[in-house]
């Protein structure tokens, strides 16, 4: 027979813990437990054995005696009854449901009535039921369904729903579902524990594997019997035992893959105790049930590598369940180097998480992790290896200094010069603050904690192989998307993709300019295409100007001998002015043609960059020439000028 044991089986944290701290606390002197820490007889006998006593209401307690507070958790009646009694308390009440104590107060501080959903009799159930004083408790849809019905005013309130930490997930959603669509003001808060749900999912996928399934733990166990339901739902033989004595492998005899889960109060070595009856694989146990108990309560030290469960997410840490005698607790900034990075993103309930221990806390009975740092030294042989192997990394500028920028990468602090920086000799580098950018390792002194990168190397490559794409498809006429890199007096260099052409400063623009800077800057975006290209000399023409628009086409449609036109002075010349009629086509107007009188010089009355009106008088279609004449104009007037007159009224 083969025989399968759930990851996931046996003590819950909660448990671990408060047994832990009962079992401490005894070395010290008597401890009176409040109810039974456990639904498991051995534990409570192994714990009485160290002192301990336990008591089922506050009055047995003696005054100013030390008591412990089960992970079920107690009323806050309980809390002000030891109180008054002068008690020590020691709270061991699970973080889970410490939680849930605190949804509930502040959901009545805020005038709504808490609806808690679990068995009414349940100790954690009542626990939190007195944590309020309007609470509603009932065991799920059916029972809720019926208040509803005879209350529906209920309905109307507003209401803040909780479950029971050990809650089935389809029964909750169930309630969920149900009580959205008939209540109007309602908050839901899935409340049901990580590592409980975790179990839970565990169980019913082994059950579907096997021919046969036992659930062990004490019958009074509220999570062993929900077990036990959920494994029959999927396996036909579930049977559930306390102890291995109570199972016999003949009832197993048809069965071919058996399978084992355990309940939250169920100690290892009973785990062990069923499996080496069942198995023919025998787990040794050579030591007492007093050793096997207090090692698995082993602690861990400084430094440590920790696989846990996240079993919740609060909005400054995350709890994590660790199987040993304390929970363990990632806070928000150990959880990743990153700034940006979002909880829920990395983590949820339910998942497994590697963590290094940074601090174990006898006091607090808690364990303080970092998953940044344990990421941040498996990263260093990451960041080493990139050395060798040349593999580009991503990384978060952090910061600017007088050397150069700071970068975060994979949680390692990397230098890189401003050379290195990707950007012009002398720049402002301040703008990459807070980028993320890709780099190349070129230096690691792990001993120093010394790192350098550069940004220019990386962009260095993926320029070369844009290059290489380029002169592979380039093609004259073809067109580019390109951006201007750099300005000259005769041109403009534009990047194509890891290639600069040359837009000549006669393909800038239709128009006579000066400067390249009339028409383009420095990171402009640019629609250019391939004049020319010499692939061995690496040089290639472009131009900008577009050919839809050819200025003589424009002209001849536009204008004809005789028409008037507005024209700008581009150039003054001892024989007479060039004036731009259109762009990309220039008239010339004669000095003979400038005025109605002799002039020494056209500057005389015409000066560059000036419009006026002038007749055009000759095109010349072969050439693309233009005659201008200002004159023609002014001539004209007189004799316009009396025909105005023989209009207007004359008076007498």
């Amino acid at each position: 027979m083969n025989v399968i044991l759930a990851k996931s089986a046996g003590f819950c944290y909660g448990v671990r813990r408060a047994v832990e701290m009962a079992a401490d606390a005894a070395d010290k002197g008597p401890v009176y437990l409040l109810g039974q820490i456990t639904h498991n007889d051995h534990v409570i006998r192994w714990l009485e054995d160290k002192g301990t006593v336990t008591v089922y209401a506050p009055q047995e307690v003696p005054q100013g005696a030390t008591v412990l507070i089960r992970a079920h958790g107690e009323p806050d009646s309980v809390h002000a009854q030891l109180a008054q009694r002068s008690c020590t308390v020691l709270d061991a009440t699970c973080p889970n449901v410490a939680r849930i104590h605190e949804i509930v107060r502040q959901a009545e501080a805020e005038g709504r009535i808490p609806v808690v959903i679990g068995e009414a009799s349940h100790p954690e159930i009542i626990g939190i039921a007195g944590c309020t004083k309007r609470g509603i408790v009932a065991s799920g849809w059916e029972e809720l369904e019926k208040l509803f019905q005879n209350s529906p005013e209920i309905c109307a309130q507003p209401l803040t729903f909780v479950c029971q930490t050990t809650a089935i997930r389809a029964d909750w959603e169930k309630t969920v579902e149900n009580a959205k669509k008939v209540c109007t003001s309602a908050e839901f808060f899935d409340t049901i524990c990580g590592a409980t749900s975790k179990r839970q999912t565990e169980a019913v996928e082994l059950a579907r594997q096997c021919d046969g399934m036992i659930v062990i733990g004490d019958p009074k166990s509220s999570n062993t019997r929900r077990l036990a339901q959920l494994c029959r739902s999927s396996c036909s033989l579930v049977v559930q035992a306390e102890r291995g004595d109570e199972l016999s492998r003949e009832s197993f005899r048809s069965v071919s893959t058996l399978g084992i889960t355990a309940g939250a109060s169920t100690p290892e070595w009973i785990i062990k105790e069923v499996y080496n009856k069942m198995s023919d694989e025998i787990m040794e146990i050579e030591q007492s049930f007093a050793e096997m108990l207090e090692e698995s309560f082993k602690t861990l030290n400084t430094g440590d590598k920790v696989t846990g469960t996240v079993v919740a997410i609060t909005p400054t840490e995350v709890q994590v369940e660790l199987g040993i005698k304390y929970p363990g607790y990632i806070p928000l900034n150990e959880l990743s180097d990153d700034p940006n990075v979002k909880v829920e993103d990395m983590v949820k309930v339910g998942d497994e998480i590697e963590t290094q221990v940074l601090l174990v806390s006898d006091r607090d009975c808690m364990v303080k992790l970092s998953k940044k740092r344990l990421d941040a030294a498996k990263n260093w042989e990451t960041v080493e290896n990139a050395v060798e192997s040349k593999e580009i990394l991503d990384g978060y500028i952090t910061e600017e200094n007088k050397g150069g920028l700071v970068a975060n990468v994979k949680g390692i602090r990397v230098f890189i010069p401003a050379s290195q920086s990707g950007k012009p000799r002398g720049a402002d580098l301040s703008d990459m603050v807070k980028t993320q950018v890709k780099l190349r390792i070129t230096e690691v002194n792990r001993a120093r904690r010394r790192v350098v990168g550069s940004i220019r190397a990386v962009q260095a490559e993926e320029r070369a192989a844009k290059a290489a794409e380029v002169w592979a498809n380039i093609e004259v006429g073809k067109h580019y998307a390109g951006t201007v890199k750099s300005l000259t007096s005769y041109g403009a260099f534009v990047d194509i993709g890891g290639v600069d052409g040359m837009v000549h400063i006669s393909e800038l623009s239709w128009s006579r300019i000066k400067n390249p800077a009339e028409v383009v800057s420095v990171g402009d975006n640019v629609d250019v295409y391939v004049i020319s290209f010499d692939p061995e000399k690496k040089k290639i023409s472009l131009g900008m100007k577009d050919h839809s628009q050819e200025p003589w086409t424009v002209f001849t449609s536009k204008y004809s001998v005789g028409d008037t036109a507005p024209v700008r002075i581009v150039k003054l010349m001892t024989f007479g002015a060039f004036a731009e009629i259109v762009p990309g086509v220039d008239g010339l107007i004669h000095i003979s043609q400038i005025a109605d009188h002799r002039i020494d010089k056209p500057g005389d009355v015409l000066s560059e960059g000036e419009t006026v009106n002038a007749k055009i008088i000759a095109i010349d279609n072969d050439n693309k020439k233009v005659s201008l004449s200002i004159r023609a104009l002014l001539e004209e007037g007189p004799a316009q000028e009396p025909a105005e007159e023989d209009e207007a009224p004359v008076e007498e």
